[in-house]
């Protein structure tokens, strides 16, 4: 009998960062594979239209919930309104988060500080809360953090040393979390995506200067497409991937590889 190892079906996924951009391609790859979808961000108008587009095109049940990822109350609520609507959470994308570019001698601290109070404390209060209400009582739960090909390595294109160091404390938040609960049936994970096109980085990624920058640093010699994401997010949500543990997963044209 022929097994399709990436059926999500009656599972409940929650998005952060699902506003735009990477988090709506993501929520909608889970959404293909029959996964009901929560999407999460600040934006209450924005997710709510994202919540409708996706339940209308892939007849998955959906919810939108309003959320800052730095607020502790914020999300102990937010959690608590997907257990009170669905009863279960098995999957956890977190993908919220920022960006602060300037060279690091001008980095001011509030700069330092949001960054990584987003990134990286934002990234472990969700998971704290999924596993502690819902993935450990469950004894199951798939955790995908998005980390970042920079959370790797430095670079010399763009001074962000403030998302360096937030990226790079989730890579090894990730391990951390993995050695924990992976004997309490939780898998974590990491995606470390290079740059991809989305509506708010298009015109960048198309100037001269990045365009010869992925020339330079880039195998592939370009940017990342819109869905080129999404196989390894499902991969990594899946049953089937139930020994894949604490592994960070670039995707990055082979920007790390060199």
């Amino acid at each position: 009998m022929a097994k399709n190892y990436f059926d999500l079906t009656g599972q409940v996924a929650i998005v952060t960062g699902c506003s735009t951009g990477l988090g709506v391609q993501m929520a909608k790859a889970l959404a293909n594979q029959g996964a009901n979808i929560v999407c999460v961000a600040r934006r209450q108008e924005m997710i709510d239209a994202n919540a409708k587009e996706i339940a209308e095109e892939f007849g998955v049940k959906t919810l939108a919930v309003r959320c800052d990822i730095t607020n502790t109350e914020m999300v102990a609520e937010a959690v608590q309104k997907v257990l009170d609507a669905f009863g279960r959470i098995d999957i956890l994308v977190n993908n919220a988060g920022t960006g602060a570019v300037a060279p690091a001698e001008d980095i001011t601290d509030p700069q330092f500080e949001q960054e990584v109070n987003i990134d990286l404390f934002g990234t472990f209060k969700f998971a704290r809360e999924v596993a502690k209400k819902a993935m450990l009582p469950a004894g199951y739960g798939r955790i995908i953090n998005i980390a970042s090909m920079y959370g790797l390595v430095g670079n010399k294109a763009l001074g962000s040393a403030p998302y360096h160091a937030a990226k790079g404390g989730v890579v090894n938040l990730t391990r951390a979390l993995a050695g924990e609960w992976g004997k309490k049936g939780i898998t974590v994970n990491a995606i470390c995506p290079g740059y991809f096109y989305t509506p708010l980085t298009v015109e960048t990624l198309n100037s001269p200067f990045f365009q010869e920058n992925a020339k330079w640093m880039i195998p592939m010699e370009r940017y990342g497409n819109e869905g080129e994401l999404d196989p390894a997010v499902v991969f990594l949500a899946a049953p089937a991937s139930s020994y894949v543990n604490g592994i960070m997963v670039p995707v990055d044209g082979g920007y790390t590889c060199i």
